[in-house]
């Protein structure tokens, strides 16, 4: 299993000011965070909850159906072209990432074992979209248009531009490279999948799109490209299981949720860094700033009550952002908790050759990259203990599906139990819903008539 390490957010290393006396806390919230834990498994089942994400590692039918379908399609297209946003995008990114070769695109056909290449267009720079289609041959592409409601703008602008060009490319037979993931019964995607024909997947009810990477958002792709899917879901259903324990001395999740909340609430500490020491895991911190972001930033609590919570999450690599963070993170404002990502043994061991001896680099030789990574990493976590910033580590043994798909279900669940903790519905977005109906005014949607007004109205005395 993945573990967590805490012990440099105690106030045994870094001190009473900005740490904390971890095992009196987790003794002092026993109670209240055995309460959370059971709630929410008892909730995760309940309609208008939002907590059937809790139950997609058990989803062997939606599993079946996709490879099945991977399956039927494999060697027919030479590119997987994924149109989506957000929670559409970001787990899909951070897992093919981790998980195909580095550099994926550039291989050759035989070094990918014949599948294909993927490409995520997930944001609307018409620079981008023109640069991406110019280079992609569209008869050799299956496009997948992934969005829940189908109204999306960004999503289904990039669709009808795509369509348009497969239409004229492939003529009447241009449906066959296109897969929709969207909801099941309503929705302008689902209308327009079943009036064209598409081939479609669901995205379940009371799942998230920033909660959605274990449902056929993320599965379909993964299967596309050869990822072992069957490896995610062991891995999912594992780290559920330890995550149902309600001693918050044997469970990651509950035990990371409470010193966050902590470090916000009692020591000041509103920014919550993301760190992985690993250039295959860069885009998990992508995809976990938005899950924290979207889920903990809220007006009201629960009560209705005004509290502008939640702590800001930050991405940032080691060691490449040793470079141009840690100065930061060491002497500016005591205002972070740093999560390293660590990985217990890579793929593959990189020796630096003796050469150089005369000069001062000359230690390095005979030592490996991975010695250096390590040592980077120690060096780090223990330079901002001793300006007593507290960190946390989280290391997984490899990165392979098994141990990702823990670290991004552990992730999920501990989200969730943080909002429980500041009392707050962590599954709506009300912040985000703004800004998207002032841009559907702004495109001249039907039905936004009077908001568009009021929006020029009030662009125009800024």
């Amino acid at each position: 299993m993945i573990t967590l390490n805490y012990k440099n957010a105690d106030t045994a290393v870094i001190g009473k000011q900005h740490g904390l006396d971890i095992e009196k806390e987790f003794a002092k919230h026993q109670k209240k965070m055995a309460e959370i834990i059971l709630d929410l498994n008892k909730r995760k089942d309940k309609r208008g909850q939002w907590l059937q994400w809790m139950n997609l590692g058990y989803s062997e039918e939606t599993a079946w159906y996709v490879k099945e379908y991977a399956s039927m399609v494999q060697g027919r297209f030479e590119n997987i072209l994924i149109l989506g946003i957000g929670g559409s995008a970001l787990g899909g990114i951070a897992m093919t990432e981790a998980l195909l070769k580095p550099y994926w695109n550039m291989l050759s056909n035989e070094q990918r074992q014949g599948l294909p290449k993927i490409f995520f267009l997930d944001n609307i720079d018409p620079d981008t979209i023109s640069g991406l289609l110019d280079v992609l041959d569209l008869k050799k592409t299956l496009v997948n248009v992934i969005t829940k409601s189908g109204s999306t703008a960004e999503t289904m602008s990039q669709f009808m531009i795509v369509k348009d060009r497969l239409e004229r490319e492939l003529g009447d037979s241009y449906g066959q490279n296109i897969v929709a993931t969207t909801d099941q019964k309503t929705g302008i995607l689902r209308q327009i999948a079943e009036q064209e024909g598409y081939k479609t997947f669901v995205v379940p009810d009371d799942v998230g799109g920033r909660f959605s990477v274990f449902s056929a958002v993320g599965l379909l792709p993964f299967a596309l490209v050869g990822i072992d899917i069957d490896e995610l879901l062991e891995g999912i259903k594992d780290m559920d299981l330890a995550l149902k324990n309600t001693d918050i001395k044997e469970n990651i999740a509950a035990q990371n949720a409470l010193i966050h909340y902590l470090m916000d609430t009692q020591k000041n500490k509103n920014l919550s860094v993301m760190m992985p020491y690993s250039s295959r895991l860069k885009y998990i911190s992508d995809w976990y700033v938005q899950l924290w972001a979207e889920s903990l930033g809220k007006e009201t609590d629960r009560k209705g009550k005004v509290v502008n919570c939640g702590p800001t999450p930050l991405k940032a690599l080691g060691a490449t952002d040793q470079h141009s963070q840690i100065q930061l993170y060491n002497e500016g404002p005591n205002d972070k908790v740093i999560t390293f990502v660590r990985v217990g043994e890579f793929d593959t061991t990189l020796e630096i050759p003796k050469i150089f001896d005369y000069t001062g680099i000359g230690y390095l030789g005979g030592k490996t990259v991975n010695q250096l990574m390590n040592a980077e990493a120690d060096s780090t976590r223990v330079a901002l203990s001793d300006y007593n910033r507290p960190t946390i580590t989280i290391t997984l043994p490899r990165v392979n599906g098994y141990y990702l798909a823990q670290l991004l279900y552990m992730l999920e669940v501990q989200t969730a139990i943080a909002g429980e903790l500041y009392n707050i519905d962590a599954f709506n977005q009300p912040g985000v819903e703004q800004a998207k109906n002032y841009t559907y005014a702004l495109m001249g949607r039907a039905g936004y008539e009077e908001s568009a007004q009021s929006l020029q109205d009030k662009m125009a005395a800024v």
